[in-house]
């Protein structure tokens, strides 16, 4: 190995927030971290939700409002038909011809 080239090589200690402890070999003495291994809810198994924004209250509530009107296919298939009877008289009303366009 060339000399003075290389970074110094310590045995660390990683600390995480949680409180744990790991000695690891690293180019760094100390190393802080926010989540490891026993605190991490993939790896602990309990989910932890941070909603700064109401955003887990908004969904649940757009999402019961929803179960409480299902249509079946026979309902879509009367509102279609009733736009497309509206649509279809409302075309029938309206005069595209050039001479009924006031200048």
């Amino acid at each position: 190995m060339k000399a003075a080239i290389h970074p110094k090589y310590f045995d660390s200690t990683i600390t995480c927030a949680c409180g744990a402890v790991y000695k690891v070999g690293s180019s760094l003495e100390k190393i802080d971290i926010e989540l490891c291994s026993a605190c991490h809810p993939f790896f602990t198994g309990k989910q932890k939700i941070l909603d700064t924004a109401r955003r887990v209250e908004k969904f649940t509530a757009k999402d019961s409002k929803k179960t409480g009107t299902i249509k079946t296919a026979k309902d879509k298939a009367a509102e279609r038909a009733a736009r497309a009877t509206a649509k279809a008289a409302k075309k029938a009303n309206s005069d595209t011809s050039i001479k009924s366009v006031s200048r």
